[in-house]
């Protein structure tokens, strides 16, 4: 890693590798957050309508693991992540943000335009794969454009558009849905596309492919502006002192004792928080409708509120959390998810009440969640040179094995809910490693300048 000519005695510079204000960082971070509405976005949108598909196609349980595993939420992202992070660091973050989303627009027009169930597959794999390819540059960018101050702050901006994005697309999924106030003009457009007298799965199935409409023209949207970005100062610096390959960056992150720990300890607490995650974020409604008893609409409209908490928890965090030891934000969030589940394995989860609370709950714990950590440890403790593709590794590992817990969940749950208590004990001991492993192992970086933490991480060995 390239120290910065500013010495200790010298005031730091007000962004990493180059100078400029708060407005200039905050600008691209808005941008470049858009990748994680679409990330969310794709994992929501499936699961608000998946009981219309699962209804349309006749799909079982375990079409729907399927789904879930090769998605964005699971292995379709951990492939992309494992492409994206390395092609970051060899060709640049820029080159991920030019080119990305027309992959994504892809996945999601497949989906639009599914008839069969190979078909909805294909569409969630390449939606995935362009996710998972988008993460670690979006999270690396963002923290190298950042000022030293703010690095917190701007992944908590980006964590809060991953809240935004199921927030807007649960609140269209429940006005679209069979029963909802704009389902009638959803009826008539399946009428004039597929005709009158087609069947009513496929008519109802239509609120979903206009769900994912709204995700296309937000992934256009957010490639137009991405495109427009200037290259990271920091990869750039680094690329005009040392030119290495894809190849090289990997043997120097598995041949470094301090990376290879790092790698171990952010997997660790952000795989164990992920597989409660990743069940939930593509599961909640489908829960909602079946442990629950709620309707399609109902359920859509409770998970919405829930990211509505998200947004709000993370918008109160930001100002405080470049100011405020990491450690207890961490803590926080993990306390809350445990309540929750504490609550179901109560049996609060067959009442309203007990429902509205577990809902309140969870999206504290997302607000305050393990990922907002993980994203900005993650590009805090390695070496830009291989700094996206570390966090390609870890997506890859995370999401893999969250797709196969997807379908290990399935098992456990039953088809009506009926394995909802053995379910919730096993996220409840996930909970708990991500609690401790995370409070004893949380780094010292808050406040302090990426180059700084690198040299004292790595020293001139990289």
């Amino acid at each position: 890693m390239n120290k910065n000519s500013t010495s200790h005695s010298t005031p730091l510079p007000t962004r990493e590798g180059q100078g400029g204000g708060s407005s200039s960082s905050l600008k691209s971070t808005l941008a470049v957050s858009l990748n994680n509405y679409l990330d969310a976005g794709a994992i929501v949108a499936g699961s608000s309508g998946i009981t219309l598909w699962q209804n349309y196609l006749g799909l079982s349980e375990m079409h729907l693991g399927w789904l879930n595993a090769l998605s964005a939420n699971a292995l379709g992202a951990a492939i992309g992540a494992i492409i994206g992070g390395f092609l970051a660091d060899k060709f640049g973050r820029k080159f991920i943000f030019t080119y990305n989303l027309l992959v994504y627009m892809l996945g999601v027009l497949i989906i639009m335009l599914a008839f069969s169930y190979p078909m909805l597959l294909c569409g969630f794999l390449i939606t995935g794969i362009s996710v998972g390819i988008g993460v670690p540059a979006s999270w690396t960018y963002i923290s190298e454009s950042s000022e030293v101050n703010n690095r917190g702050r701007n992944i908590c901006i980006s964590q809060m558009s991953w809240g935004i994005g199921p927030m807007v697309i649960l609140f269209f999924g429940m006005l679209f849905a069979p029963g909802g106030y704009l389902y009638a003009p959803v009826e008539s457009l399946a009428h004039a596309v597929i005709g009158a007298d087609a069947a009513q799965s496929a008519v109802e199935v239509f609120s979903s492919r206009v769900v994912f409409f709204t995700l296309f023209v937000v992934a256009f949207i957010a490639w137009n502006l991405q495109r427009q970005l200037q290259e990271s100062a920091v990869f750039e610096q680094g690329k005009a002192k040392e030119k290495s390959g894809i190849v090289e960056n990997i043997k120097m992150l598995f041949s470094s004792r301090v990376a290879v720990r790092s790698v171990i300890f952010l997997a660790t607490i952000y795989l164990t928080w992920n597989l409660v995650a990743s069940v939930m974020g593509f599961f909640m409604p489908h829960v909602y409708e079946t442990a629950g008893g709620l309707s399609n609409e109902t359920a859509n409209m409770l998970s919405c509120i829930s990211w509505v908490f998200v947004v709000v928890t993370t918008f109160i965090i930001s100002f405080y959390v470049d100011k405020v030891a990491h450690r207890f934000f961490y803590v926080f969030g993990l306390a809350a998810a445990l309540t929750a589940w504490i609550l179901v394995i109560g049996g609060s989860i067959t009442s309203i009440g007990g429902i509205w609370l577990f809902t309140i709950l969870w999206g504290i714990n997302n607000g305050s969640s393990v990922q907002v950590f993980y994203a900005l440890w993650g590009s805090e403790l390695f070496p830009a040179k291989f700094r996206a593709g570390a966090q390609g590794l870890m997506f890859f590992i995370v999401r893999g094995l969250s797709a196969v817990w997807g379908l290990v969940f399935t098992f456990i749950y039953g088809e009506n809910g009926e394995g909802f208590t053995v379910a919730a004990w096993c996220m409840i001991v996930l909970l708990l490693i991500a609690l401790i492993v995370g409070f004893i192992g949380a780094p010292n970086t808050r406040g302090r300048s990426l180059d700084d933490i690198v040299k004292e991480r790595y020293g001139d060995t990289v």
